[in-house]
């Protein structure tokens, strides 16, 4: 051990498997942008209703840029996190702030904020030099735990910080873990490579930061209750899950050549986890897939067109929907997945925003229905409530 914080790789003498990144070659079906005009009314009905259901602005109003929203419901109070720049207004890791904000529902605008690391902090003796994806999710019934991706000493990490719901405060900062079969290393840049390394698993190129996405969903394995999601590193995207939310254990990436690059969203139901990832720039489409855990095996990809932008899961009245960006990112599209085949999948509607509508997180509001956190051109981090099913008939 270095400190009570950060750990040491394990020293595998294996190289890391590198694997190239293309198109797909073989799709099971294309679902294009060019939604019918049922698609479209519906889509207008959406973007009004996001507009008349407005609940608040999260940034802070000194804030020169915010993104990347997370929120949960907790009782009478709103929580949420995101990422910002107090300095100068562009998303500048170098200048960056991971923030939680709480509010009663009741009284919106008595909002309390919490700075949880900014560049230039000290964790483990080690000083950060940049902060990036900042995140929630609930551990258990008093305790969230806001997570983060920083860097230091030239290594991404990500940290993970617990937070009281009764008292309201923070406990320490910690780092995540990343488990590949026996290997257990902190979840790093060189943590994920070491770990996939000494097991002999390919990895695509790792960039930039690294990312934990916030959907949680659920699986019963042998009398165990895990927590799915995905992870991100440059083009290397794969799903993850784990009992407690420190520890990460990896469990496939898809087995396909395909172009992934950024943020992949997941949702496990049964035995399979729905996956989709947005793709290169020079790609016109994101890619659905679903990976079958039992016979570990990965269906053949629908291929979605999309911006490349991050997409959403929500599972509402027993449907699973994916929301992305179809076109650019002041449009939101909803997909209803077909559990049985995704090829099936079909567009429920294309909405055409009336603010830009960066990054949406869908999740359950106090009431029961949905609301959807998002960023209004890195500037508002912004919260509204919507009813799904007025669109589903």
């Amino acid at each position: 051990m270095k400190n009570s914080v950060f750990s040491s790789d394990y020293p595998t003498k294996k190289p890391l498997i590198i694997s190239e990144g293309a198109p797909i070659s073989d799709v099971a079906r294309r679902i294009t942008a060019d939604a019918d005009q049922t698609a479209i009314e519906k889509g207008d009905a959406f973007a009004r209703e996001i507009e008349d259901s407005f609940i608040s602005d999260f940034e802070d109003p000194a804030d020169k840029m915010a993104h990347v929203s997370t929120f949960h419901v907790s009782g009478d109070t709103v929580y949420m996190t995101y990422y910002a720049n107090t300095k100068e207004p562009s998303e500048d890791p170098k200048n960056q702030t991971a923030r939680l904000v709480y509010a009663p529902i009741n009284d919106i605008d008595n909002k309390s904020f919490i700075d949880l690391q900014t560049t230039g902090d000290t964790v483990g003796g080690k000083v950060i030099d940049m902060v990036y994806d900042t995140i929630l999710m609930q551990k258990d019934s008093d305790t969230l735990y806001i997570m983060w991706t920083a860097r230091t000493e030239d290594n991404y990490y990500r940290f993970y910080c617990p937070f009281s719901l009764s008292e309201k405060k923070l406990g320490a900062i910690g780092v995540n873990r990343f488990r590949v079969g026996d290997i257990v290393n902190d979840f790093s840049t060189s943590g994920i490579k070491s770990a996939l390394a000494e097991n002999g698993i390919p990895c695509k190129k790792t960039y930039s930061d690294i990312g934990i996405m916030q959907k949680m969903s659920y699986r019963i394995e042998s009398g165990k209750k895990y927590c799915y999601t995905g992870t991100y590193s440059g083009d290397f995207t794969c799903i993850i899950k784990s009992e407690d939310l420190i520890t990460w254990e990896y469990v496939s990436q898809p087995d396909f050549t395909n172009d992934s690059r950024w943020e992949n969203a997941t949702y496990v139901l049964g035995d399979k986890v729905y996956y989709f990832v947005r793709q290169q720039d020079t790609n016109k489409c994101g890619f659905l897939s679903a990976y079958d855990l039992n016979k570990k095996s990965w269906e053949r990809a629908v291929e979605i067109e999309d911006c490349q932008s991050r997409g959403d899961f929500i599972l509402y009245n027993g449907e699973l929907y994916l929301f992305h960006a179809p076109i650019d990112r002041e449009h939101i599209g909803i997909v209803r997945i077909d559990t049985e085949s995704i090829s099936d999948s079909e567009v429920v509607l294309q909405a055409r925003m009336h603010s830009s509508c960066f990054y949406p997180f869908v999740q359950y509001f106090a009431d029961g229905e949905l609301a959807m956190s998002y960023t209004v051109a890195r500037k508002h981090i912004r919260l509204a409530r919507f009813t799904l099913s007025r669109y589903l008939q």
